[in-house]
């Protein structure tokens, strides 16, 4: 089983480190380089678990290392996409100057966002044990199973939209007179996008001034 680990361990860690520096741009943060590979790595630790996992059952050897294992891949993973991804994703979407305004911005988004799901959770979870669907002391466990439900759903449509768009691109793309018009008229409106954001640029630093 060590020599499963000695191969399977390096050969994860280096697809995601190849993978992240493969489509990480020039200028993206450390931090969010990282992020982006433990959250890769978080997700693609099935490969060494699930064998792990029936390696010790199918010998009975003791299962606390892969119970805490599975755990920490789990509460990972639970971590990342709910709290330290969506908030590296509104700080770096925020447009304010300075880092403690930039991370006020992306709490402030990310509070408005989980106060609403919150509170469409909380009145499902309320009016279904109110018609005696589920009991109190399940709502952890319904609301796990929600969490991956949300995650089995979401993947599966970024999936069937790959599978639809990604050849789709290659057909348009394999046409150069028609992928020329298309990112012709792609420049022409970053152009006046590019042209506003200037324009507001220098409106923000007059109102500084």
């Amino acid at each position: 089983m060590w020599v499963f680990y000695l191969i399977s361990l390096p050969l994860t860690l280096g697809m995601v480190i190849l993978t992240a520096r493969y489509f990480a741009g020039p200028e993206v943060p450390r931090y969010v380089f990282f992020t982006v590979g433990y959250t890769w790595f978080c997700s693609l630790a099935i490969i060494i678990l699930v064998p792990a996992d029936i390696y010790t059952t199918k010998f009975d050897l003791d299962r606390g290392g892969i119970s805490f294992y599975w755990i920490w891949s789990y509460w990972s993973t639970f971590l990342l996409t709910w709290a330290v991804v969506p908030l590296i994703q509104g700080f770096e979407d925020a447009g304010d100057f300075t880092v403690v305004e930039r991370l006020k911005t992306s709490v402030r988004a990310n509070l408005v966002f989980y106060l609403i799901v919150g509170a469409i959770g909380l009145f499902g979870i309320i009016l279904l044990i109110v018609m005696h669907k589920i009991r109190i002391g399940n709502v952890l466990a319904f609301a796990m199973a929600c969490s991956n439900t949300f995650g089995l759903v979401t993947g599966a449509f970024l999936l069937g939209f790959g599978l639809s768009e990604i050849p789709k691109g290659l057909w348009r793309n394999s046409d150069w007179s028609t992928r020329q018009k298309v990112l012709s008229h792609k420049i022409a409106k970053l152009a006046v996008k590019l042209d506003d954001a200037h324009q507001d640029l220098s409106n923000a630093i007059m109102s500084k001034r």
